[in-house]
């Protein structure tokens, strides 16, 4: 087996002899979960390389993950938007060809994983499993099931760390048994990568045959309307298509322009951009799916960097972006229930509100602020939208506006977001409401930093272009009045044919009452947490809560004039 020089970056050139197999006359099964990509595949190699009988490459549709839910607030099934069900099969479609043009296929089954697994590995006789290593505390659990089955018949596994730039093991061994808790304390832990210097196997020029399937049940990739959905299920679909193919061609265009990449520097960027994304937009390819294998990526990004004299450095740069996600893998990894804010260590105990109407007016585009609600109808048409974008709707839900729950945001996202990711959508959550993170990194009071639903918009996109295309019911409202149409006369709201109120959602709040209220709150909160050194119960929290409401309606009181 050949392989190319690490330093190359032209996918066309990635290109190998013959895979040599081992003759041990066994047969191998390649699991794809995430690692959806022929390139720099780990398991995949392992596989192709150790049989020398057939290699079963497997995907299994798991119902609950992609069957229509009629109950559900947005297009799609129980567990994920119609968004990401479309891109995972764009994916898996372009993968089996991939496959196919090696002299192998994708095997489609359907059921619950671990029973389908175990299923084949009897069946097909296979003396070899091999998937990619994954740290979701779903893949865990699950691994945990099949693993210990396989070695009960003597299947050997290879579950190889290739999901990610560094083991999360390794880090947290490092550091003592814990993971670190800033991006600073994690780059000096975890240094350079071991695949910095790796020559990397990009394609192959054949893959061992499949073997007979038995009365296994396969099919090819389905088609959307296959599992029960409707071409017509929404107005707008995402832009952006799935698969290894697509990724290496988005990359191959980003990295083209050096200077563009020399110079990257988050948080800036306009998150109004539309027709041309201020980021890659490599997110969906790199964090959820695996079509594009973040090592190839790394070392893509050091080329560029030694071919320019200067460039951004992390943690603003592209690299810097690669590492902010291993950073949250990793303390996700170490860190018990980071999904959630009780039990969970590292997170800020706050007694947020409950408001069901508030939560389903932000999540459905009806805040009544344009900025915010564009935002989320982007998010609910395209599965997407830009960083800072997210950062506005998520600050505006949690400690900015509403004071809901970071958790049932991210219930939102986790849904209808196509790049969703268990770790780094729970971390970005709990750093954008101030529950974690966001203290350590900025002198206090920290949740006084707020984005205005707005001014930050309006910064941007004056003419409030982005506002039009998503609401097109504000497409004729004066760009004076487009951020706060119901400051606009009645005179001018007729004229633009959106009356606030009728057409348009009246402000559910009023931003600088709610961020002085939210402040508030949090100044409590943050209190009680120091003096109870982070040990709060459920009667803690109950208490404040009734404190904070107590005083938010005596100060509602007092604001109201008084008659004569």
């Amino acid at each position: 087996m050949r392989r190319l020089p690490s330093s190359v970056c032209s996918p066309s050139s990635h290109r190998l002899n013959p895979v040599t197999s081992m003759a041990t006359g066994s047969n191998s099964l390649i699991w794809f979960r995430k690692g959806l990509r022929v390139h720099d595949n780990p398991a995949l190699e392992h596989a192709s390389k150790a049989s020398s009988g057939s290699m079963y490459p497997v995907f299994v549709i798991d119902p609950r993950y992609m069957e229509p839910d009629p109950s559900a607030f947005s297009p799609g099934s129980s567990r994920a938007g119609v968004n990401r069900i479309r891109f995972l099969l764009e994916s898996l479609k372009d993968l089996d060809s991939g496959l196919k043009k090696l002299g192998s296929r994708l095997l489609v089954l359907r059921g619950e994983p671990g029973e389908v697994l175990v299923r084949c590995l009897r069946e097909w006789k296979v003396k070899r499993l091999c998937f990619e290593y994954d740290t979701d505390p779903y893949y865990q659990a699950l691994d945990f099931k099949v693993k210990e089955y396989a070695s009960s018949v003597g299947v050997e596994v290879f579950s190889p760390v290739s999901h990610t730039l560094f083991n999360p093991t390794d880090i947290i061994q490092k550091n003592g048994g814990k993971a670190p808790l800033s991006y600073q304390s994690f780059l000096k832990i975890a240094g350079e990568p071991s695949c910095a210097e790796s020559e990397l196997l990009m394609s192959y020029s054949s893959l061992p045959p499949i073997g007979d399937v038995g009365s296994i049940g396969v099919s090819e990739v389905p088609k959307l309307e296959e599992l029960g959905y409707r071409e017509d299920e929404q107005d707008e679909w995402t832009p952006f298509r799935g698969g290894e193919s697509e990724a290496l061609e988005r990359l191959t265009k980003s990295i083209s322009d050096k200077a563009w990449v020399a110079n990257f520097e988050k948080p800036k960027g306009d998150p109004s951009a539309l027709l041309k994304p201020a980021t890659t937009v490599l997110s969906p390819y790199l964090k959820k799916f695996g079509c594009l294998s973040s090592r190839y990526f790394y070392q893509c990004l050091q080329r560029v960097y030694k071919d320019m004299k200067k460039h951004t450095s992390p943690p603003v740069s592209l690299l810097g972006q690669l590492l902010w996600r291993e950073f949250f893998y990793t303390t996700a990894f170490g860190t018990r229930n980071f999904d959630k804010m009780k039990g969970n260590p590292i997170c800020k105990q706050i007694p947020w509100k409950e408001d069901h109407d508030m939560l389903a007016a932000w999540r459905d585009g009806k805040t009544g602020y344009p900025w915010i609600d564009a935002i989320m109808v982007q998010l609910l048409k395209w599965g997407w939208m830009h960083h800072l974008a997210r950062h506005s709707v998520a600050c505006f839900l949690t400690r900015g506006d509403l004071f809901i729950h970071w958790e049932q945001g991210r219930d939102v996202f986790e849904r209808l977001l196509i790049d969703s990711d268990w770790a780094i959508n729970n971390g970005n959550w709990m750093w954008l409401s101030c529950s974690s993170f966001f203290y350590q990194a900025l002198p206090p009071p920290f949740y006084n930093r707020i984005y205005s639903p707005v001014s930050f918009g309006k910064k941007y996109d004056p003419e409030g272009k982005y506002i039009r295309h998503f609401l097109p019911v504000l497409k004729d409202m004066p760009k004076q009045y487009i951020y706060e149409p119901w400051t606009a006369p009645l005179s001018v709201q007729t004229k633009a044919k959106c009356i606030v109120g009728k057409d348009y959602p009246k402000p559910m709040v009023m931003h600088d009452a709610a961020s002085k209220e939210c402040k508030r709150k949090m100044g409590e909160a943050y209190a009680l947490n120091k003096k109870m050194n982070g040990n709060i119960g459920d009667d803690d929290l109950k208490d404040l809560r009734r404190k904070l409401e107590t005083d938010e309606e005596s100060n509602i009181r007092n604001q109201r004039p008084k008659l004569n």
